[in-house]
């Protein structure tokens, strides 16, 4: 017994350690960052006070986006070992930074998606106080809902804070509530559809390689064009979503290029695929192989896209204080200083590496079981909806899209289960009181027969025996434990929660935290 107590001691010092040292190289990149900023910045008074303060502040925010937001990036793919956790985060970490510091942009929206009028602001000092209580505000709110392990979206932290801060200090009048409205609805259409388009692109792969007597065969008709596919979807994202601040595209345009990559993808993948299908079992562990450079190349080309987007939510209200500052007026939008975007930068890839795991696991592996097909859908998913929602114009977040995703994936699981399962208890029943390995070889044929002979083997049975039955109760318990195998029914109610959560209480820090910063001002 002591011994047991001495190791779970040692455990929880070196938990204490770890966190101490992750605490200790965060605190060492926001003190970096104050120092440049009050070196650097040659601005005095109480401006450079509030300056250096939303300086210090966009780094943790920045660290918080990379914390929370990454993670649906590189999730799946952790989940579905196409990945290490490590070459996770050095891939996402490499390639978020290099989203943000060549397709970033140089200019940003002071006020995101307008929640705000800025005209409704009177003076440079309350849009300072409000740019600064905001960016405050919309990293709590991160830092508390990755410590809950729930991944939110940081757009919409940074809205709803922007929008408590707005209210505080112009009044009712300051919110535009027409844009709210779309928020609140892109709270419904993104999980959704994100769960729609993983679980109808999962159906039909299950059906047209899974379910075949020969997967391999299946799978070197099929792969090729689900990677060409890929391609497509996943390069026009980039033309629309990852390159738009320096390259601007109209959606004919990106859907050209992306389907010169298609076209070529699926020469190559067809190459590829048809060397590595010599060497393939025919099972599904075998046919997953074919999706591992696909998730690894998913997952760079999403933290790319990612970061060359999100990174406004770190640096764009820092980049606001920084132009009222210096220009002494308020404007909608505001250039964005290359130390500004350094910072962002920088902090997200910190924040992924210190504190990204949680989340990575959560998303990965915590909410359903993923393998490399099923992330392969979530990954497309995040793609395909937001291109297609873009040009639709319908609001939507792509942490809810991924999420969605990954949820969709699971219930089809549980869909395409039930009947399974319902087949397999059959069978055990129809074998009850024979020789347990007749039963297990029974079953083993059946798992690894095709949905045709599955459907002859279950109507041979039927012919020459009659069916036993499970008490109702019985069955209601067994589909309620299956399910909860296959989707954890927890992981949905607090994830949703916390969605539903995140502009109200973004919003009810960024107003008290104002009315704080305005009272110490004018004390």
């Amino acid at each position: 017994m002591e011994f047991q107590n001495i190791a779970r001691l040692e455990k929880a010092g070196k938990r204490a350690r770890n966190d101490s040292l992750r605490l200790g190289i965060g605190v060492i990149f926001v003190v970096l960052v104050m120092l440049y900023a009050s070196l650097t910045q040659g601005v005095s008074g109480p401006h450079g006070a509030m300056l250096i303060a939303a300086a210090v502040i966009g780094g943790y925010m920045a660290m918080n986006i990379g914390a929370n937001d990454v993670a649906n990036n590189v999730g799946p793919a952790v989940g579905s070992r196409a990945i290490s956790m490590l070459g996770a985060l050095v891939i996402a970490a490499v390639f978020e930074a290099a989203g943000a510091l060549i397709a970033g942009g140089d200019v940003v929206a002071t006020i995101q998606k307008g929640i705000i009028d800025a005209g409704a602001i009177e003076g440079t000092d309350r849009f300072i106080w409000l740019m600064t209580a905001a960016l405050l505000a919309g990293a709590i709110w991160l830092n508390v809902a990755t410590a809950m392990g729930a991944p939110v979206s940081t757009t919409h932290s940074i809205v709803g804070a922007v929008l408590g801060a707005g209210l505080a200090a112009g009044g009712m009048q300051a919110a535009n509530w027409s844009q709210l409205g779309e928020i609140a609805a892109s709270w419904v259409i993104s999980p959704v559809l994100g769960a729609l388009v993983a679980a109808a692109l999962l159906y039909w792969i299950t059906h047209r390689i899974l379910y075949r007597d020969d997967m391999v065969e299946a799978a070197r008709r099929v792969v090729p064009w689900l990677i060409g596919l890929m391609a497509l979807a996943f390069t026009t994202y980039l033309a629309l979503k990852g390159l738009n601040r320096v390259w601007h595209v109209g959606f004919a345009t990106a859907l050209a290029v992306g389907a010169v990559a298609g076209v070529a993808a699926t020469w190559l993948a067809a190459r590829a695929v048809r060397r590595a299908s010599t060497t393939l079992e025919n099972s599904r562990q075998g046919i997953n192989r074919l999706f591992t450079w696909p998730l690894i190349f998913a997952a760079a080309l999403l933290s790319f896209a990612h970061g060359a987007n999100d990174v406004a939510n770190a640096v764009g209200p820092l980049a606001a204080v920084v132009d009222a500052v210096r220009s002494g007026s308020v404007s909608g939008q505001a250039a964005i200083p290359p130390w500004v975007m350094v910072v962002g930068a920088v902090g997200i890839s910190i924040g992924l590496l210190l504190y990204g795991p949680r989340l990575i696991r959560k998303v990965g592996s915590e909410i359903t079981e993923l393998d490399q097909m099923r992330a392969y859908c979530v990954a497309m998913a995040a793609a395909v909806t937001v291109i297609v929602a873009s040009q639709l114009g319908l609001p939507v977040s792509s942490t809810h899209i991924a999420v969605g995703g990954v949820f969709g994936v699971g219930f089809l699981r549980e869909l395409l289960h039930r009947p399974h399962a319902h087949a397999i208890g059959f069978i055990r029943m129809h074998h009850a009181g024979q020789d347990k390995e007749v039963v297990d070889r029974f079953l083993d044929d059946f798992l690894r027969a095709s949905l045709e002979r599955k459907r002859e083997m279950l109507d041979a049975l039927k012919r020459h025996t009659a069916a036993a039955d499970l008490s109702k109760f019985e069955r209601k318990q067994l589909k309620r434990v299956y399910r909860e195998d296959l989707v954890k029914r927890s992981e949905l109610v607090k994830i949703v929660a916390a969605w539903l959560v995140t502009v109200p209480v973004s919003a009810a820090l960024g107003a008290l935290i104002y009315f704080m910063i305005f009272g110490m001002v004018n004390a």
